[in-house]
This record gives C-alpha cells, structure tokens and sequence, in this order.
C-alpha cells in the first residue's frame, strides 16, 4: 500500500476529487495547509506572503494504482497547458498497515 500525498491550489480541489471519483479512486482525505515552495512564497508590490493556502489531498492506495492516480491529480490540478508554479507537489511514501476502525480489518 502507498500514501499519495498532494498539495494543490484550493481551487482546483473539486476538479481534482470529482476526477479521481471518476477513475475509481472515491477514498480521499482533505485538509487545509499553509506553506512555500521554492519561489519562497508571492511577491504583490511591497507586500510577501510566505506562507500560500494550498489543500492537502491523502489518499491510500494499493501499489499497482499510483500511476494511475498519480496521472489523474497531475491532469486536474495542473493550471494551464504547461502548469504554473505554485501548482503544487505529489508525495508518495509506504503504508506498512492499515486498519479499518469500525471492523478492526486490515488492509484497503
């Protein structure tokens, strides 16, 4: 099992969830994140923000589908032709286990 972890723009969330629901990928946990990527956050005049919104996807998924899903967040989430900075970043690390509360099985 895999961790797909992706921080994207806020607004590209619901394209990005309704595309994965539609390539059969329902799971998915939402949260609100702040940070800066290399451009060290925006410059408006004299005004900086470092620290920029974004919305952290997490989904789990089985080893064979990350491409699949991985192709999906990148598809929707890109700004653009070509994509934008600030258009975000895809983390993949191991799930050693995973437990389902209710039931107590494990595994997806």
């Amino acid at each position: 099992m895999l961790m797909i972890r992706a921080i994207i723009r806020p607004e590209k969330v619901t394209s990005v969830l309704s595309e994965l629901l539609s390539a059969d990928f329902p799971a998915a946990t939402k949260m609100d994140v702040f940070g800066r990527g290399r451009q060290k956050g925006v410059r408006v005049g004299e005004l900086t923000y470092d620290e920029i919104p974004k919305q952290m996807l997490m989904l789990v998924v089985r080893d064979e589908d990350k491409d699949d899903v991985i192709r999906v967040i990148l598809s929707a989430a890109r700004t653009g032709e070509t994509g934008n900075f600030g258009d975000g970043r895809i983390f993949v690390s191991s799930v050693e286990e995973a437990y389902t509360v209710s039931t107590g099985k494990s595994g997806l």
